[in-house]
């Protein structure tokens, strides 16, 4: 009698598991964005060369944003963007505010508590932006980490969260919009940026007042993806073999040569 209520328990058990994987296959965020024919993506628009919205034309453009026109192209569907800002970002999917976020986004074991975040598709790391009158002062984390340095973040994301867990004497001042600290460092209302790498060379590139200290050397060791919701297999292993395939095929090679080395 035990080992038939076993039985009976055991296949309970992998019927209940069988209808769970079932049901949550059916209810994927895939098959609702290939229904209804669109992706949400959120995005901050903030962040050169991978989002940012463009004032003149009213558009987002860059890295990411070419991306995500590809990933709406491979799903089939339309691409409407979602503006939110880097300390809302994780809320914005948790709340079904868009279906993915994109943008340079910094996996970590923080956010992928609560979201899923892609396999990687570009390394980088916090480097220091500073005015190229200062390159000589500012050469090292110690040299920067001065009483009457200021640093400017923005708030909200990993560029905030390393300035908390690095400087103990510097000033931090916070700037609201990400894209107005080159223009702080240039009106010397600031004296540094921590930023990944790659923003640091594309403002030095665009600004010649700036400069990105040893970008090559960077203080972590960081990589993008993109974020999406926590749980949900189909939709996460999809965008997972898109990332792996668009590796593949050299399209974030060709994306690079186009927004970052050109």
């Amino acid at each position: 009698m035990k080992r038939l209520q076993h039985f009976f328990s055991y296949a309970l058990f992998a019927l209940l598991a069988l209808t769970a994987l079932q049901t949550q296959a059916a209810d994927s965020r895939l098959d609702t964005i290939i229904e209804r024919g669109y992706i949400l993506v959120g995005t901050t628009g903030d962040f050169k060369p991978f989002t940012y919205l463009n004032p003149e034309t009213g558009k987002y453009e860059g890295y990411d944003i070419d991306a995500a026109m590809k990933l709406g192209e491979d799903l089939g569907v339309e691409v409407r963007f979602v503006a939110t800002t880097w300390k809302e970002l994780v809320d914005g999917i948790t709340s079904d505010k868009y279906d993915i976020a994109m943008g340079g986004i910094t996996r970590n074991l923080t956010r992928q508590k609560k979201v899923n975040l892609s396999l990687p598709y570009i390394k980088t790391g916090k480097s220091p932006l500073i005015r190229l009158a200062d390159k000589d002062r500012f050469k090292s984390l110690a040299d920067i980490d001065q009483p009457g340095v200021r640093i400017a973040v923005n708030p909200g994301g990993t560029n905030e969260k390393f300035v908390l867990a690095n400087i103990k004497q510097a000033q931090i001042i916070t700037v609201p919009k990400n894209l107005d600290i080159p223009g702080e460092l240039i009106a010397n209302n600031a004296d540094v940026m921590f930023t990944d790498n790659v923003e640091a060379i594309i403002s030095a590139r665009h600004h010649p007042e700036l400069y990105a200290v040893d970008p090559t050397n960077t203080y972590t060791k960081d990589d993008f993806g993109y974020m999406m919701p926590r749980d949900d297999f189909a939709f996460d292993n999809w965008v997972d073999l898109w990332v792996f395939k668009m590796q593949d095929k050299g399209e974030f090679a060709k994306l690079e040569a186009k927004w970052i080395t050109q």
